[in-house]
């Protein structure tokens, strides 16, 4: 009996009406008005609570926002970023590739190297071979041999390692040699002799990579041909290519001057570089 009464006591609390009122504080006019009972506001509550909690699963489970709670990363945001690390990785090593080769075109450029001896005595006391024993008189036949592939290999510069066809050379002008190929005192080409305006011809086929004007040697074109080789041309007084252009073996790229701050009278300064290292253009090509 007493258990009933509580029962009918907890339930008329329930569901017991309340009036919630807004009023004008200055006229006290009543301006909203709406009944409550305990239970409703329970229900409202509640409804309320599990909308907030189903709302904010939908936001996290189907939405981008997922991605910024901390611990939490998709299978897709995974792949991507790997992606982008494995890219970033070849981007370097590009970058590494880019400044390797634009630091030889500076050597090229200004002039800046070490140069490089190589001891031959050194490499026959590696091989520990006695040379005193060793007759190094080479014989008729072989002298005859000697001569005949240095007629053949004058003009021909190739990498045994890469391919075994010729190389060519072509002269990018004809004409006396003023000042020839230099270590010591750093120059590091050939200087001929020829009249204003001699067209200036590309030593093999290859891509303009630097075709503008510099203060100390006037117009300079610079080609990059196979093997890692690149030809220099300085002093021009015009070009006829740019940079970017392809070219081919003979082909005018420019027109010999005197223009530049070091230059001394009407000649083609004339380079050839090799993986950063400067070569003796006489070695390979006559210019007489």
């Amino acid at each position: 009996m007493a258990k009933t009464e509580k029962n009918k006591k907890f339930k008329k609390k329930l569901l017991h009406k309340y009036r919630l009122v807004v009023l004008n504080e200055d006229t006290f006019e009543e301006r909203f008005a709406i009944k409550l009972t305990r239970l409703n506001v329970f229900v409202i509550v509640a409804i309320s609570s599990i909308l907030l909690v189903a709302g904010t699963i939908f936001l996290i489970a189907f939405t981008s926002l997922k991605e910024f709670i901390p611990g939490y990363s998709s299978t897709a945001l995974k792949k991507k970023a790997t992606f982008l690390n494995y890219k970033t990785d070849s981007l370097q090593n590009v970058i590494n590739l880019n400044e390797q080769y634009y630091g030889s075109i500076k050597k090229v450029l200004t002039g800046d190297i070490k140069a490089v001896n190589i001891n031959k005595d050194s490499l026959i006391e590696a091989a520990k071979i006695d040379a005193d024993n060793i007759n190094l008189t080479p014989s008729k036949e072989d002298s005859i041999l000697r001569e005949l592939v240095d007629k053949e290999d004058k003009y021909n510069l190739f990498d045994a390692a890469k391919s075994t066809s010729n190389f060519v050379l072509f002269p990018p002008v004809n004409g006396q040699i003023s000042e020839g190929y230099d270590i010591k005192n750093k120059h590091y080409a050939v200087d001929i002799v020829v009249p204003n305006n001699t067209p200036v011809k590309a030593t093999a086929d290859g891509t303009i990579i630097f075709a503008e004007w510099t203060i100390e040697t006037g117009y300079v074109i610079i080609i990059e041909h196979s093997y890692e080789l690149i030809s220099v041309y300085k002093h021009n007084a015009s070009l006829t290519k740019e940079q970017g252009d392809l070219v081919k073996s003979g082909e005018v790229i420019a027109m010999t001057g005197n223009t530049g701050e070091l230059t001394t009278g009407p000649h083609l300064h004339f380079e050839l570089w090799n993986r950063g290292y400067p070569l003796n253009p006489t070695n390979f090509i006559d210019f007489n």
